[in-house]
């Protein structure tokens, strides 16, 4: 298979600043040929809820038209509004029509929209693992495959030594407050102010 492992990653801001050092960090992994962007949406929730699209990408031109909007397509949601999500819903169900899959089962629904905060966003990032690719065809020709995959929450790192109990606080803390800030400005708070020195 030419195409690594991909995965798709939500992250919530409260006010974003999508085209600095966070784009700035996928470019020098792109650069490494660590990772690739496939695609990218900054989805921002209005405090009624009302929902802007915006591409947010660090793909060629070429690539951007090779791959259409694989994010709208996957979720349902499309930049054109309420007509642009119907038809990534429609492209979506006939890609895996075509193909024979389903991305979602109702078990494992995702409604990614309803889970950004109202007043805030959040950037949505189908990414292909680069680096996955030898290791993942290496399984494969000895006969393995993937069982399951996740995130390792930073106590469960604690616990088997890999890092001390004040960085995971550290890291939590940090996540914390950012969620705090995004809760505090839905809810007509001013958000809270962090300091990343």
């Amino acid at each position: 298979m030419a195409i690594g492992p991909v995965q798709l990653i939500v992250l919530g801001f409260s006010k974003p600043n999508f085209h600095g050092e966070v784009i700035a960090e996928l470019e020098r992994l792109r650069e490494l040929d660590t990772i690739r962007v496939i695609d990218a949406l900054a989805v921002y929730k209005t405090a009624d809820g009302e929902i802007e699209v915006e591409h947010l990408s660090n793909l060629t031109s070429e690539e951007a038209v090779e791959l259409g909007s694989k994010v709208a397509a996957l979720i349902g949601l499309g930049i054109a509004g309420e007509e642009g999500a119907e038809a990534g819903a429609i492209a979506g169900a006939e890609a895996a029509a075509t193909d024979g899959v389903s991305v979602f089962s109702q078990d494992d629904a995702w409604d990614v929209v309803a889970e950004i905060p109202p007043d805030s966003a959040a950037a949505l990032l189908l990414i292909e693992h680069h680096w996955a690719v030898p290791l993942r065809d290496a399984v494969a020709r000895a006969g393995g495959y993937r069982l399951g995959d996740g995130f390792i929450s930073p106590f469960d790192l604690v616990a088997i030594g890999m890092i001390t109990a004040a960085e995971a606080e550290e890291a939590l803390a940090l996540e914390a407050a950012n969620e705090q800030a995004a809760a505090g400005t839905a809810a007509g708070q001013p958000a809270a102010t962090t300091s990343t020195q």
